[in-house]
């Protein structure tokens, strides 16, 4: 069968990538193309092997000697990744030039579905286009967040959407009992990901110095540190400049004054180059680690983690953590937030939770003073720190143990024979 994937950002394109892998498992006749990144092209060919041009519009097509199966990328993600209001105003020619040329593309390439992943505000306009014009299924991965903000692209959903699939376990009750859409739960990928990984590194450990022997030369640890024994303290300060520029200096800050006996090591994001982290570290005793994000979880004793994906990533490698989050205008996105986000909280732990696992400083309550009354007790055996644990108990129960691309692909293939 012929599938058409749209993804707009890195994320989407991993977890894109990982579904394709699926697909091909359990359709080996499976033809792909796509509006993707690396990851998914990957999955059919490296694009350096060989990469030319395709049938129309420039398209990228991959490889296809040695067996491999028939794949083109259309367009890059990176293409489309455009966020703020003033980036999508300053290139808005760009974005429905390429929406233009994506639905055409869709009728001419003629799929047996299209897979949309994430990217609401460009994917349900694909879907209700094909909707309208044509008679091709569309199939939702990683449903649009719209218990957050947007709640009225629901009309949205049920009108261009045929099958949905989520892979956060409340969002079943949002859309099912809410607004009477049924949807699939089909388990949680970072989930799958953080099992795979700590089947293939049982040993925990209590020392950094493994980070050390497989980091790349950039990495800012040094094996000759005195503190090579001491618990570790994670800062994972998010992987956009600004999210590091607005996070990172509060956590060291807070990190030095009540964790002085901990090793204190940056999560460094892969797309951020050494020099930049080194304007807020200079001669602290922090280091930096590299493309490790995992390895170093799997040795944190405590974490500070800005609001994302990380925050689930921690809670499932069983680490303590403070939620944190800086934005510009405190009192004003903190009064927006209360006015109209649709939910009591940010991070994924306390989402998926329904309660308050871990502590939130979002906005005007992230301060140094906060940052250190929220950590203080997480650093030793505390009720405080043994509830958070429990927390996470009660988190990987809910979540299950489905393999979400797996689960996903079954269902697509299987409601594609009945169609």
């Amino acid at each position: 069968m012929k599938y058409y994937l749209i993804v707009g950002e890195a994320s989407g394109d991993l977890h894109a990538s990982h579904l394709m892998h699926e697909l091909l498992a359990q359709d080996p006749q499976a033809e792909f193309r796509f509006f993707g990144g690396d990851n998914m092209s990957a999955v059919c060919g490296e694009p350096s092997m060989g990469v030319r041009k395709a049938f129309h519009g420039g398209a990228e097509s991959l490889p296809q000697g040695g067996g491999k199966p028939s794949a083109v990328r259309v367009r890059h993600y990176k293409e489309l990744a455009y966020m703020g209001f003033v980036p999508v105003l300053l290139h808005l020619p760009t974005i429905l030039g390429n929406m233009k040329f994506c639905k055409r593309d869709i009728v001419q390439y003629n799929p047996d579905a299209v897979i949309l992943v994430d990217y609401p505000g460009f994917n349900l306009s694909i879907a209700k286009f094909l909707k309208a014009n044509t008679k091709i299924p569309v199939y939702y991965y990683i449903s649009p967040k719209i218990w957050a903000w947007k709640e009225y692209r629901i009309k949205n959903i049920k009108r261009d959407i045929d099958e949905l699939f989520s892979i956060l376990p409340f969002e079943v009750d949002f859309f099912e009992k809410k607004h009477g859409y049924p949807i699939h739960y089909v388990g949680n990928p970072t989930a799958q990901e953080v099992r795979e990984f700590k089947a293939a590194n049982k040993s925990r450990g209590d020392s950094a110095d493994d980070l050390l022997q497989s980091g790349s030369e950039s990495n800012k640890i040094s094996s000759e540190s005195d503190q090579n024994n001491a618990p570790i303290l994670a800062l994972l300060c998010g992987s956009r400049r600004q999210e590091i520029r607005d996070n990172l200096p509060k956590m060291i800050e807070a990190a030095l004054s009540v964790a002085s006996d901990h090793r204190i090591i940056i999560a460094g994001a892969p797309s951020i180059e050494a020099e930049y982290y080194e304007q807020f570290i200079k001669d602290k005793p922090v280091e930096i680690v590299y493309n490790q994000t995992y390895k170093l979880l799997n040795k944190a004793h405590t974490a500070l983690v800005t609001s994302g994906t990380a925050t689930l990533e921690t809670a499932l490698f069983c680490v303590p953590q403070v939620v944190c989050y800086e934005t510009g205008l405190h009192f004003i996105i903190g009064l927006l937030r209360k006015l109209f986000l649709k939910v009591p909280f940010v991070s994924l732990v306390n989402l998926i939770g329904g309660r308050e696992i871990v502590p939130e400083l979002i906005a005007n309550d992230y301060t140094v003073e906060n940052i250190k009354r929220k950590l203080r007790p997480l650093l030793s055996d505390t009720p405080e720190r043994k509830a958070q644990l429990d927390g996470y108990d009660e988190l990987i129960s809910i979540l299950g143990d489905k393999d979400a691309p797996k689960e996903t692909a079954r269902i697509i293939i299987e409601k594609l024979g009945k169609h």
